[in-house]
């Protein structure tokens, strides 16, 4: 599915969960992949629920709950406004709930 998505060389692009169900060395080929599109100057969207991943990898991140933006900006940006040592803790307080923390 990626190799069809960039087929065309495009200056953006948007991956949905780009290394969910991956082993740890395809996983870190991916990461590396989408380090090199962003020097490359390309846009990259994704969404991924593994915030160590997200800090590593985002300039700019969107949180969403519900459908709507609840917080956005840098990973810095959103601890220090959280009051937040770390990207999932910062997360949990963006959304307002812990809901799913104890599935």
């Amino acid at each position: 599915a990626i190799a069809r998505a960039l087929v065309h060389d495009p200056r953006n692009v948007i991956l949905d969960e780009p290394t969910n169900g991956l082993d740890v060395m395809t996983t870190r080929a991916m990461r590396g992949f989408l380090q090199q599109l962003r020097a490359e100057g390309r846009c990259v969207i994704f969404s991924s629920h593994i915030m160590q991943e997200v800090a590593a990898l985002c300039d700019r991140i969107v949180i969403i709950a519900k459908g709507t933006v609840v917080a956005s900006g840098s990973a810095d940006e959103l601890r220090a406004a959280t009051g937040e040592n770390n990207l999932e803790d910062a997360f949990v307080k963006a959304i307002g709930s812990d809901e799913g923390l104890h599935a």
